[in-house]
């Protein structure tokens, strides 16, 4: 087993051991660093890194290779990657970037495997007479399209 290997398995260990943590990205550098996004379905906090760190360390010690570790969570304006994060994030308000569709800042109102869909209230002319009138708008695009989907944050 590769010394790749060997910490990608860990990290599946360490990870079936928390469910509600999962990996976002895994990532080697030349020189061994291992740097590690995780992501939580709560949420991630400072101990849950700490204790993905002394799993993987207490694992690699008999390694004679050199290495350092870095464990953190994908940070609050991170794109969304994987289905996963879409589901936890049902509710809040998103920017999306399609490829074919344009850009959306709406609420995420439902993440399937394939899809999510996106809610929002629009002014538009009345059809009769003159002003306007507030619509509700929702569209559904498929992930594949999707070239970045980011959290927005609100105060």
């Amino acid at each position: 087993m590769t010394f790749k290997e060997k910490v990608k398995s860990l990290l599946d260990k360490a990870l079936e051991e928390n469910t509600q943590l999962f990996l976002i990205d895994l990532d080697f550098s030349e020189s061994n660093k291992i740097s590690v996004i995780l992501d939580g379905d709560s949420g991630v906090n400072l101990q849950d890194c700490i204790n993905v760190n002394k799993f993987l360390d207490s694992g690699l010690e008999a390694e004679d290779v050199e290495y350092s570790i870095e464990v953190a969570s994908a940070g609050v304006s991170s794109p969304l990657k994987l289905v996963r994060q879409y589901k936890k994030n049902i509710g809040r308000t998103v920017k999306v970037k399609t490829i074919s569709q344009g850009d959306f800042e709406a609420t995420l109102s439902c993440a399937d495997e394939q899809t999510a869909t996106l809610s929002w209230s629009a002014r538009e002319p009345k059809e009769i007479g003159k002003g306007k009138v507030t619509v509700q708008k929702t569209i559904t695009i498929p992930y594949s399209d999707i070239k970045e989907a980011v959290v927005i944050i609100s105060f």
